[in-house]
């Protein structure tokens, strides 16, 4: 099994994978199990992976699919996608998570009125705060908040106001909220019990394995990771998985 993160390792952070990792995977699928796992939700993994991978029903059986952290499991069956399990957030939840996002970010100053979509989702098993707006462009991203203080500062406020739920950093612009002890390692554990396969049995490839980023989780799990720092490297890595399957 080869998990990976999806934006800025599969993808550029919200886009499209490149056609050469399109095919990269593809040639992957076709000699083991893979798994893709983010933040975003459904409708996110659709435009951005499945729009762009050309495989038969035969490849998309071995492709794992957990959005939202790894709150939902979608697997390829009988010639489409069905939801292996959800664990969505309660009403009250998805409010209250809601409501502490725009008060604290306002109250910070970090509420921006030039912005690029929805900054707060309701994902149903995540709520999602991104301060430029779903749609921000990389540039724009990158240059909002290059050391991390602004959103570090918004998540420990959040962390404050609902401490029943995990409020963690996501994206480069990004907070994400689920239920405590939802995160990529919850993720890769329920994949594990569900496929048989074990932790030793796994590589996981993100770009945030360092302490804090949104990948870290899965390093105390026994997984082997590979830290990447964009999807070219990726992209090569997978070039060199494949090379190394036996015909």
């Amino acid at each position: 099994m080869v998990a990976f993160d999806l934006d800025d390792t599969l993808a550029p952070s919200k886009s499209p994978i490149p056609p050469r990792m399109a095919s990269a995977l593809v040639e992957l699928l076709a000699c083991a199990d893979v798994c893709i796992i983010s933040g975003g939700n459904v409708t996110q993994f659709e435009r951005q992976v499945l729009d762009q991978i050309v495989a038969g029903h035969e490849a998309l059986e071995h492709l794992h699919l957990m959005p939202t952290c790894g709150t939902r499991y979608l697997r390829f069956q009988d010639g489409a996608w069905v939801t292996v399990y959800a664990h969505d957030l309660t009403d009250e939840e998805r409010n209250g998570a809601i409501a502490s996002l725009r008060d604290r970010a306002e109250e910070l100053g970090l509420w921006e009125t030039e912005t690029w979509g929805d900054i707060i989702e309701d994902r149903g098993s995540q709520i999602t705060f991104s301060a430029l707006g779903q749609e921000a462009p990389i540039e724009a991203k990158r240059a909002w908040d290059p050391d991390g203080s602004k959103k570090e500062a918004l998540r420990a406020a959040v962390a404050d106001d609902l401490p029943e739920l995990e409020v963690r950093s996501g994206g480069s612009t990004s907070i994400d909220i689920t239920r405590t002890g939802v995160d990529k390692a919850f993720g890769i554990t329920r994949l594990s019990e569900y496929t048989g396969v074990d932790f030793a049995d796994m590589v996981f490839v993100g770009d945030r394995l360092d302490k804090g980023g949104n990948d870290y989780p899965v390093v105390a799990l026994g997984c082997k990771t590979v830290a990447v720092r964009n999807w070219e490297d990726t992209a090569e890595l997978v070039e060199k998985l494949v090379e190394c399957f036996p015909v």
